[in-house]
């Protein structure tokens, strides 16, 4: 069995203009006085990360992983969150999505989705040079409009919308392999791969493409009220990155999983804080062991409550304390029973 690495901190929620979560350099020492142990990057932050240098120079990779290490961290993966959204966006969400693009590729939907692709790309280049071997990323959405069957879906909708949502992805996927990195996407409504089943028609639409996988964030499931320890049973082979991130689901006669257009406060489902939410995180890192995963548990911290620097101080103890150092023999071995294994299948004529 593998013990699980970490724990790691996604810096998105944290970057800032403001010291010291404006540099790598300063967010890196802040992340490791707190007793973090590897980062997560977002690609698209550039005070902290240059992706297009990172995916044609050696030398600033090196840069890179030498800041980290500077301070004691190890580099987890590279996120394309932003990038991976604008692969695939329903015209009804361009307005809204715009602002992840670029200045001049606003009110450009078809240069967004050429810019977002060739970032992927980078990304790919990128995670191979710095020797990473998963990427953490969304899917982007093209049928997510029509989740809910009324009115009525045309008949194939779905299945060409996943279908093309695949024909933009292949290509992608293909440069990872390449570069011989896993794509985690992370399963998220508003996202086309937002449970096991879609995250199966999309992996039938690609062939069973070998770097299509999954970020497993247990929060997005709770939300769904969905069965996220059964999932890992059915998905384990498939999940290259872990987002450690707690939520809660609290019954009520107002609203349910769709939340009644509140804000996260008043939600029935909402993000929580490592430990304040209805996660059962020492099941999870069980699962987690008991499935051989060796990758990095990282904290993304969201919360509806709490100061994200509360959080992000109370994560990486809770993480710690909750990774499993895995036996390296079974605990009833003092028995010494093998030896006499041969005799006792003579008695019962099976040798």
């Amino acid at each position: 069995m593998k013990t699980i690495k970490g724990p790691g901190i996604f810096l998105a929620q944290f970057a800032s203009d403001e010291a010291p979560f404006d540099s790598l350099d300063s967010i890196a020492e802040w992340a490791a006085g707190l007793g973090y142990k590897g980062v997560q990057i977002p690609s698209n932050v550039t005070r902290l990360f240059d992706l297009e240098k990172a995916a044609d120079s050696q030398d600033y990779c090196d840069e890179v992983l030498g800041t980290l290490g500077q301070h004691g961290l190890a580099l987890t993966e590279l996120s394309t969150h932003i990038q991976g959204q604008l692969v695939a966006v329903h015209p009804a969400y361009d307005a809204a999505f715009d602002a992840f693009a670029p200045v001049e590729l606003r009110g450009n939907p078809a240069g967004r989705q050429q810019w977002a692709v060739n970032q992927m790309g980078l990304a790919a280049r990128a995670s191979e040079r710095l020797g990473l071997t998963a990427h953490a990323s969304f899917s982007g959405a093209l049928a997510w409009p029509y989740f809910y069957a009324w009115p009525q879906r045309p008949a194939g909708l779905v299945e060409e919308a996943f279908a093309e949502l695949a024909r933009r992805w292949q290509p992608i996927l293909d440069q990872f392999d390449a570069c011989g990195v896993d794509v985690g996407f992370e399963l998220h409504p508003g996202e086309d791969l937002h449970d096991g089943v879609t995250f199966e028609r999309f992996l039938e639409a690609t062939g069973n493409h070998p770097r299509a996988n999954i970020l497993y964030d247990p929060s997005h499931f709770v939300l769904q009220q969905l069965d996220y320890l059964g999932f890992l049973d059915i998905y384990h082979e498939r999940v290259k990155c872990f987002h450690v991130k707690d939520a809660e689901f609290r019954m009520s006669p107002k609203s349910g999983v769709y939340g009644g257009y509140q804000g996260w406060v008043d939600r029935p489902g909402r993000f929580r804080s490592l430990g304040d939410g209805q996660v059962d995180f020492k099941a999870i890192f069980s699962k987690m062991a008991q499935y051989d995963f060796d990758g990095w548990a990282v904290l993304e911290w969201e919360c509806a409550l709490k100061h994200p620097q509360v959080g992000a101080a109370e994560g990486a103890p809770f993480i710690d304390q909750h990774i499993i150092r895995v036996t390296e023999h079974a605990f009833d071995d003092f028995a010494g029973g093998g030896d006499n294994a041969l005799p006792d299948f003579r008695r019962m004529g099976l040798a």
